[in-house]
């Protein structure tokens, strides 16, 4: 390895070690508040009187809220930097999941799924914008899949602790377990707010924590992968907006989102339902297929990084994951080949991630990235907002959750279908014609 290349490894390790534990303790913060109803209806369901239908229209009003907002906040972000976004967004969602714990009737819970929804839009889009203005595309899926390890993360961690809570609280003051889950894990947002807004910094222009040559060398970088970007990569917003291959990459997007809810929303009802009774041992089971996904993240990404490919490290995992989703009706009352199939689609589609989330940036920038990255999320978040309502309603019509299982399985692979038509083969990942 050459000096110049050990000093870059050096600078950038640095840069991950600055940003990355922010970031990603964030990210795990916000998946622990937006998918603790999938315990917490375990709860409020008899509760409250609640059906299968009614959660799952809420569960995905969460992403009509996020998909309203995403753009116009990623938008801001550019404006107005990262530490104040952010702190916007961690305050709102801190305030919407306290309330949770309040509610009593559907109206309740649809308006306030919505509010989060919209209050968490942006950070996301944000992270994975924030990223291109620190670390060239070459080492971007390892930061990617790095940060990104928080939704698996806030899984094996987020279900035992949610077990816990529920059964450790139930009762306390006379408050049922659920509402003190809503209090509890909505602490940490507040804090994290603080943190993000005095740590992080806009771009590395402002960082302090750099010197001159370091600062220095990631400009050189960062300027000459956007030498190496053909013209049509750098637009305004509206063409990004209007770029219909985008939309394309988004159905993937709709896929695979849609497939990690399915995933945080329904696997402690699927382990309910193969006969597993204690929250605390649903808890306890659901983190192991979380812990196998965050393996398979952080080795496809690597393997990616090294290799420049970035379509076949997206699709191959992500039909393993659809294979999983077809075969889990068939474990249906077994609860370890139950487990073992939730194994299998956690490790694919978290594989999945970094690779695909790496394809937007590499042919957009400036302006039209900010949009362009924000609108493949958005598409992204419609996966989210449709598909809970839909599997809900399939659950509660057909009483079993198979019909689901098939759906989330076929999505997948209609996302992969999309991926392929719009994508060439990696490393050159700019859009066809």
């Amino acid at each position: 390895m050459t000096p110049i290349a050990e000093d870059r490894n050096r600078l950038y390790r640095k840069v991950a070690l600055r940003l990355l534990p922010i970031l990603f303790v964030a990210y795990v913060v916000a998946n622990l508040d937006r998918n603790n109803v999938g315990f917490a209806k375990l709860g409020f369901l008899p509760d409250l009187g609640f059906d299968e239908r009614v959660f799952g229209l809420g569960a995905g009003l969460f992403y009509l809220g996020y998909i309203l907002f995403e753009i116009p906040s990623n938008v801001l972000l550019e404006r107005i930097g990262v530490r104040l976004t952010f702190l916007r967004i961690m305050l709102l969602w801190f305030l919407c999941c306290i309330a949770f714990a309040f509610m009593g009737q559907a109206w309740h819970y649809y308006a306030l799924r919505l509010l989060l929804g919209m209050a968490e839009a942006g950070y996301f889009p944000g992270v994975l914008l924030y990223l291109t203005l620190w670390v060239p595309r070459a080492r971007r899926a390892r930061f990617t899949a790095l940060f990104m390890c928080a939704i698996p993360v806030s899984g094996m961690v987020g279900a035992p602790v949610a077990g816990a809570i529920m059964q450790g609280a139930n009762g306390l003051f006379g408050v049922a377990g659920w509402r003190w889950l809503f209090v509890i894990e909505a602490v940490p947002a507040a804090i994290m707010a603080v943190l993000v807004y005095r740590y992080l910094s806009n771009s590395p222009a402002e960082a302090a924590w750099l010197n001159d040559a370091e600062r220095a060398a990631i400009v050189a970088d960062l300027a000459e992968d956007q030498g190496k970007a053909p013209p049509q990569h750098r637009g305004s917003v509206f063409a990004a907006l209007a770029n219909p291959r985008l939309y394309l990459v988004g159905a993937m997007a709709f896929a695979l989102m849609s497939g990690l809810n399915g995933l945080n929303l329904w696997g402690p009802t699927i382990i309910k339902r193969s006969g597993v009774g204690n929250v605390l041992d649903i808890g306890l089971m659901i983190s192991l297929p979380q812990l196998f996904g965050i393996a398979t993240q952080l080795l496809n990404a690597w393997h990616s990084d090294r290799s420049g490919e970035r379509r076949l490290h997206a699709a191959i995992p992500a039909l393993l994951a659809a294979v999983g989703w077809f075969l889990l009706p068939a474990a249906e009352g077994h609860a370890m080949a139950s487990l073992a199939l939730l194994g299998v689609i956690s490790g694919g589609l978290f594989a999945t991630t970094a690779p695909f989330w790496s394809i937007p940036s590499h042919y957009l920038a400036g302006s039209s990235a900010a949009a362009g990255i924000a609108l493949v999320t958005t598409v992204g978040g419609l996966g989210g907002f449709a598909s809970p309502a839909i599997v809900g309603w399939l659950t509660d019509v057909t009483g079993s959750l198979a019909a689901g299982q098939y759906f989330y399985g076929a999505i997948i692979i209609i996302g992969v279908v999309a991926l392929f038509a719009v994508t060439k083969p990696s490393p050159d990942l700019s859009l066809p014609g």
